[in-house]
């Protein structure tokens, strides 16, 4: 028992806010997502180590140079999530995204439908930006399975 807790404290914390990771369950299986905020040790609704992620649901195709430009720029459009998701839904990548969510997103977002849906358009407009940048294109890419 005390070598379990040994073990457990020595565990490295690496889920950490800026990290990508895989969503693995439920509707956005599959998807890229970033945590925003971790809870490791749980809260009091949950009792399990979670996190706020903010995520793509709808990835941005690939843009033809021959497209009108309104067909190019509803090809760039995304779509994103907000939700709170235990850590077993989550496959950590090694890769980090600094886009700056924390000040959009916040753990209370979710109490209230319309908070929400705000919050989810203020991070599409942050990701759409660095998209538009040019920064991170592996994020942006749909993942071919």
């Amino acid at each position: 028992k005390g070598l379990l807790r040994q073990r457990q404290a020595a565990m490295v914390k690496f889920l950490k806010p800026g990290k990508v990771v895989l969503m693995l369950q439920g509707r956005y299986a599959g998807k890229k997502a970033v945590i925003v905020k971790n809870y490791d040790d749980g809260t009091s609704g949950r009792a399990y180590g979670h996190a706020l992620v903010v995520g793509l649901s709808k990835y941005p195709r690939r843009v033809k140079r021959k497209d009108s430009k309104e067909k190019q720029a509803k090809d760039k459009r995304l779509k994103c999530f907000v939700k709170m998701t235990n850590y077993n839904h989550l496959m950590p990548t090694r890769y980090t995204l600094d886009v700056d969510l924390k000040g959009v997103v916040t753990p209370d977002v979710l109490d209230n439908a319309t908070k929400k849906v705000e919050a989810q358009k203020k991070a599409k407009k942050l990701l759409e930006e660095r998209f538009e940048s040019g920064k991170n294109r592996w994020f942006y890419q749909r993942l071919p399975f």
